[in-house]
Protein backbone atom coordinates (compact mmCIF):
# COMPACT_ATOMS: atom_id res chain seq x y z
CA UNK A 1 0.00 0.00 0.00
CA UNK A 2 0.85 3.52 -0.47
CA UNK A 3 1.02 5.83 2.31
CA UNK A 4 0.19 9.34 0.96
CA UNK A 5 1.49 11.28 3.24
CA UNK A 6 2.65 14.94 2.29
CA UNK A 7 6.64 13.61 2.29
CA UNK A 8 5.51 10.97 0.34
CA UNK A 9 3.50 12.99 -2.09
CA UNK A 10 6.63 15.38 -2.44
CA UNK A 11 8.96 12.62 -3.94
CA UNK A 12 7.03 10.97 -5.80
CA UNK A 13 6.30 14.17 -8.03
CA UNK A 14 10.50 14.70 -7.87
CA UNK A 15 11.13 11.08 -8.71
CA UNK A 16 8.58 11.58 -11.34
CA UNK A 17 10.28 14.17 -12.78
CA UNK A 18 13.76 13.06 -11.96
CA UNK A 19 13.58 9.50 -13.21
CA UNK A 20 10.89 9.92 -16.07
CA UNK A 21 12.92 10.19 -19.66
CA UNK A 22 12.21 13.79 -20.46
CA UNK A 23 11.23 14.40 -24.00
CA UNK A 24 9.73 17.33 -26.36
CA UNK A 25 8.49 14.74 -29.15
CA UNK A 26 5.45 12.24 -28.29
CA UNK A 27 5.36 9.33 -29.64
CA UNK A 28 2.57 6.54 -29.72
CA UNK A 29 1.82 5.03 -26.38
CA UNK A 30 -0.30 1.64 -25.33
CA UNK A 31 -0.19 -0.34 -28.30
CA UNK A 32 -0.93 -4.13 -29.04
CA UNK A 33 -1.19 -3.78 -32.79
CA UNK A 34 -0.90 -0.73 -35.16
CA UNK A 35 -2.97 -0.30 -37.92
CA UNK A 36 -1.39 0.62 -40.94
CA UNK A 37 -1.01 4.53 -40.78
CA UNK A 38 1.32 7.10 -39.72
CA UNK A 39 4.11 5.61 -37.71
CA UNK A 40 4.29 8.69 -35.16
CA UNK A 41 0.39 8.25 -33.98
CA UNK A 42 -0.42 4.46 -33.87
CA UNK A 43 -3.84 3.00 -33.45
CA UNK A 44 -4.35 -0.47 -31.63
CA UNK A 45 -5.46 -3.31 -33.89
CA UNK A 46 -6.07 -5.86 -31.14
CA UNK A 47 -6.61 -4.25 -27.77
CA UNK A 48 -5.87 -6.50 -24.72
CA UNK A 49 -8.94 -4.90 -22.50
CA UNK A 50 -12.39 -5.65 -23.18
CA UNK A 51 -14.31 -4.06 -25.64
CA UNK A 52 -17.82 -4.10 -24.56
CA UNK A 53 -17.64 -0.52 -23.15
CA UNK A 54 -20.03 2.52 -25.43
CA UNK A 55 -18.62 5.04 -26.78
CA UNK A 56 -20.07 8.52 -25.27
CA UNK A 57 -21.97 10.42 -28.13
CA UNK A 58 -19.62 13.24 -28.57
CA UNK A 59 -17.31 14.49 -31.03
CA UNK A 60 -13.82 14.59 -30.83
CA UNK A 61 -12.45 18.61 -29.59
CA UNK A 62 -15.85 19.32 -28.52
CA UNK A 63 -15.71 18.96 -24.77
CA UNK A 64 -14.10 17.24 -21.76
CA UNK A 65 -15.10 14.98 -19.41
CA UNK A 66 -15.89 16.46 -15.80
CA UNK A 67 -12.84 16.34 -13.33
CA UNK A 68 -13.33 15.45 -10.01
CA UNK A 69 -12.96 18.03 -7.37
CA UNK A 70 -11.21 18.00 -4.79
CA UNK A 71 -9.31 15.16 -4.76
CA UNK A 72 -8.31 13.28 -1.26
CA UNK A 73 -5.53 15.23 0.39
CA UNK A 74 -2.83 13.48 2.26
CA UNK A 75 -2.42 14.33 5.89
CA UNK A 76 0.00 12.81 8.34
CA UNK A 77 -0.81 9.09 9.75
CA UNK A 78 -3.57 8.33 7.49
CA UNK A 79 -3.77 7.02 3.41
CA UNK A 80 -7.11 9.22 2.34
CA UNK A 81 -6.09 8.31 -0.55
CA UNK A 82 -6.91 4.58 -0.07
CA UNK A 83 -9.60 5.08 2.09
CA UNK A 84 -11.39 6.57 -0.72
CA UNK A 85 -10.04 4.33 -3.37
CA UNK A 86 -11.91 1.56 -1.05
CA UNK A 87 -14.86 3.13 -0.97
CA UNK A 88 -15.73 4.62 -4.73
CA UNK A 89 -14.09 0.57 -5.56
CA UNK A 90 -17.60 -0.42 -4.03
CA UNK A 91 -19.05 1.42 -6.83
CA UNK A 92 -17.17 1.28 -9.91
CA UNK A 93 -15.55 -1.77 -11.38
CA UNK A 94 -12.18 -0.77 -10.85
CA UNK A 95 -9.59 -2.13 -8.21
CA UNK A 96 -8.94 0.01 -5.51
CA UNK A 97 -5.37 -0.36 -5.33
CA UNK A 98 -5.74 0.88 -9.33
CA UNK A 99 -7.52 3.94 -8.07
CA UNK A 100 -4.77 4.24 -5.68
CA UNK A 101 -1.91 4.57 -8.60
CA UNK A 102 -4.35 6.34 -10.91
CA UNK A 103 -5.21 8.91 -8.30
CA UNK A 104 -1.57 9.35 -7.05
CA UNK A 105 -0.79 10.19 -10.34
CA UNK A 106 -3.05 13.19 -10.44
CA UNK A 107 -1.97 14.17 -7.51
CA UNK A 108 1.53 14.32 -8.13
CA UNK A 109 0.93 15.81 -11.40
CA UNK A 110 -1.18 18.96 -9.85
CA UNK A 111 1.81 19.17 -7.81
CA UNK A 112 4.54 19.54 -10.94
CA UNK A 113 2.19 20.30 -14.24
CA UNK A 114 -0.98 21.95 -12.35
CA UNK A 115 -1.79 23.52 -16.00
CA UNK A 116 -2.49 19.67 -17.39
CA UNK A 117 -5.15 19.55 -14.66
CA UNK A 118 -5.02 15.48 -15.81
CA UNK A 119 -7.87 13.35 -13.92
CA UNK A 120 -7.63 10.14 -12.79
CA UNK A 121 -10.63 9.05 -14.29
CA UNK A 122 -8.92 9.46 -18.14
CA UNK A 123 -5.89 7.65 -16.64
CA UNK A 124 -8.86 4.88 -15.15
CA UNK A 125 -10.66 4.99 -18.31
CA UNK A 126 -7.23 4.34 -20.31
CA UNK A 127 -6.20 1.79 -17.88
CA UNK A 128 -9.82 -0.43 -18.48
CA UNK A 129 -9.39 -0.27 -22.34
CA UNK A 130 -6.04 -1.31 -22.23
CA UNK A 131 -5.80 -4.19 -19.68
CA UNK A 132 -9.28 -3.88 -17.38
CA UNK A 133 -6.57 -2.35 -14.69
CA UNK A 134 -4.29 -4.89 -15.13
CA UNK A 135 -7.13 -7.60 -14.73
CA UNK A 136 -6.93 -8.79 -18.58
CA UNK A 137 -6.54 -12.28 -19.01
CA UNK A 138 -8.12 -13.41 -15.46
CA UNK A 139 -5.03 -11.55 -13.47
CA UNK A 140 -5.29 -9.70 -10.54
CA UNK A 141 -3.90 -6.49 -9.72
CA UNK A 142 -1.44 -7.43 -6.36
CA UNK A 143 -1.08 -4.84 -3.51
CA UNK A 144 2.72 -3.85 -5.20
CA UNK A 145 0.78 -2.54 -8.42
CA UNK A 146 1.75 -5.35 -10.23
CA UNK A 147 -0.51 -7.68 -12.26
CA UNK A 148 -0.15 -11.30 -10.92
CA UNK A 149 1.59 -12.25 -14.28
CA UNK A 150 3.02 -9.84 -16.29
CA UNK A 151 0.91 -8.06 -19.64
CA UNK A 152 2.76 -8.70 -22.90
CA UNK A 153 0.88 -7.69 -26.49
CA UNK A 154 0.79 -9.44 -29.07
CA UNK A 155 3.82 -9.26 -31.79
CA UNK A 156 3.80 -6.34 -33.81
CA UNK A 157 5.00 -8.23 -36.88
CA UNK A 158 3.25 -7.13 -39.99
CA UNK A 159 -0.08 -9.36 -39.87
CA UNK A 160 -2.60 -8.23 -41.16
CA UNK A 161 -3.93 -4.94 -39.32
CA UNK A 162 -0.95 -4.59 -37.78
CA UNK A 163 2.11 -2.16 -38.16
CA UNK A 164 5.32 -4.23 -38.22
CA UNK A 165 8.04 -2.54 -35.51
CA UNK A 166 11.21 -4.35 -35.24
CA UNK A 167 12.51 -4.87 -31.58
CA UNK A 168 13.42 -1.72 -29.63
CA UNK A 169 15.04 -3.19 -26.33
CA UNK A 170 16.47 -6.94 -27.33
CA UNK A 171 13.27 -8.18 -25.72
CA UNK A 172 14.62 -6.81 -22.36
CA UNK A 173 10.69 -5.95 -21.74
CA UNK A 174 8.81 -7.92 -24.03
CA UNK A 175 10.62 -10.96 -24.36
CA UNK A 176 10.82 -10.62 -28.03
CA UNK A 177 14.35 -10.08 -29.63
CA UNK A 178 12.14 -10.30 -33.36
CA UNK A 179 9.70 -7.20 -33.04
CA UNK A 180 8.25 -5.20 -30.37
CA UNK A 181 5.21 -5.82 -28.17
CA UNK A 182 3.14 -3.76 -25.97
CA UNK A 183 3.77 -3.77 -22.18
CA UNK A 184 2.09 -3.53 -18.47
CA UNK A 185 -1.10 -2.12 -17.56
CA UNK A 186 -1.10 0.79 -19.58
CA UNK A 187 0.16 -0.68 -22.37
CA UNK A 188 3.29 1.45 -23.48
CA UNK A 189 5.57 0.14 -26.41
CA UNK A 190 9.33 -0.45 -25.12
CA UNK A 191 10.32 2.65 -27.16
CA UNK A 192 7.76 5.06 -25.59
CA UNK A 193 8.53 3.47 -22.27
CA UNK A 194 11.95 4.45 -22.87
CA UNK A 195 11.34 8.17 -23.43
CA UNK A 196 8.59 8.21 -20.92
CA UNK A 197 9.72 5.37 -18.14
CA UNK A 198 8.79 7.03 -15.09
CA UNK A 199 9.12 6.01 -11.33
CA UNK A 200 5.99 6.63 -9.61
CA UNK A 201 6.21 4.64 -6.36
CA UNK A 202 9.42 5.76 -5.66
CA UNK A 203 11.34 2.45 -5.26
CA UNK A 204 13.64 3.84 -7.57
CA UNK A 205 12.96 1.79 -10.86
CA UNK A 206 10.57 3.05 -13.75
CA UNK A 207 8.55 -0.52 -14.50
CA UNK A 208 6.00 -0.48 -17.37
CA UNK A 209 4.26 -3.66 -15.61
CA UNK A 210 3.46 -1.20 -12.36
CA UNK A 211 0.85 0.65 -12.25
CA UNK A 212 2.06 3.01 -10.20
CA UNK A 213 5.07 3.85 -12.67
CA UNK A 214 2.67 3.09 -16.11
CA UNK A 215 -0.12 5.54 -14.80
CA UNK A 216 2.25 8.19 -14.28
CA UNK A 217 4.32 7.85 -17.00
CA UNK A 218 0.75 7.75 -19.11
CA UNK A 219 -0.19 11.12 -17.17
CA UNK A 220 3.21 12.96 -18.28
CA UNK A 221 2.38 11.83 -21.82
CA UNK A 222 -0.89 13.08 -22.28
CA UNK A 223 0.34 16.25 -20.58
CA UNK A 224 2.85 16.69 -23.19
CA UNK A 225 3.33 19.95 -24.99
CA UNK A 226 1.38 22.12 -22.19
CA UNK A 227 -1.49 20.46 -22.66
CA UNK A 228 -4.72 21.41 -21.03
CA UNK A 229 -6.64 18.39 -20.39
CA UNK A 230 -9.74 19.85 -19.26
CA UNK A 231 -10.57 21.66 -22.50
CA UNK A 232 -11.95 19.75 -25.69
CA UNK A 233 -9.31 20.20 -27.41
CA UNK A 234 -6.53 19.55 -24.79
CA UNK A 235 -8.00 16.26 -24.01
CA UNK A 236 -8.70 14.79 -26.86
CA UNK A 237 -5.69 15.88 -28.73
CA UNK A 238 -4.08 13.89 -25.62
CA UNK A 239 -6.01 10.62 -25.90
CA UNK A 240 -5.87 10.58 -29.36
CA UNK A 241 -2.31 10.43 -28.96
CA UNK A 242 -2.48 8.15 -27.10
CA UNK A 243 -4.69 5.99 -29.78
CA UNK A 244 -5.57 7.80 -32.71
CA UNK A 245 -9.25 6.35 -33.16
CA UNK A 246 -12.44 8.50 -32.52
CA UNK A 247 -14.10 5.29 -30.99
CA UNK A 248 -11.16 4.96 -28.68
CA UNK A 249 -11.83 8.82 -27.35
CA UNK A 250 -15.18 7.71 -27.23
CA UNK A 251 -15.00 5.37 -25.02
CA UNK A 252 -12.36 6.32 -22.98
CA UNK A 253 -14.64 9.82 -22.48
CA UNK A 254 -17.66 7.40 -21.65
CA UNK A 255 -15.65 5.50 -18.98
CA UNK A 256 -13.86 9.14 -17.19
CA UNK A 257 -17.12 10.31 -17.15
CA UNK A 258 -18.88 7.73 -15.02
CA UNK A 259 -15.66 7.08 -13.34
CA UNK A 260 -15.73 11.13 -11.89
CA UNK A 261 -19.36 10.96 -11.37
CA UNK A 262 -19.30 7.99 -9.42
CA UNK A 263 -16.23 9.49 -7.18
CA UNK A 264 -18.46 12.82 -6.60
CA UNK A 265 -21.39 11.03 -6.28
CA UNK A 266 -19.53 9.62 -3.06
CA UNK A 267 -18.26 13.01 -1.32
Amino acid sequence: MIRTTPAALAALGRLAVALGLLASAVGGVGLVGWFGRPPESPVAAARLGPQEVQPAPVQPGSIAPPVEEPLPQPTPGTDPVRQWADQVATVVDIPARALVSYVNADLAMREHQPGCRISWATLAGIGRIESDHGRFGRRLLREDARPSSPIVGVPLNGAPGIREIPDTDRGALDGDVVHDRAVGPMQFIPSTWRRWATDGNGDGIGDPQNLDDAAMAAARYLCAGNRDMTTGAGWWSGVLSYNNSVEYGQKVFALAQTYAQAGNRLR
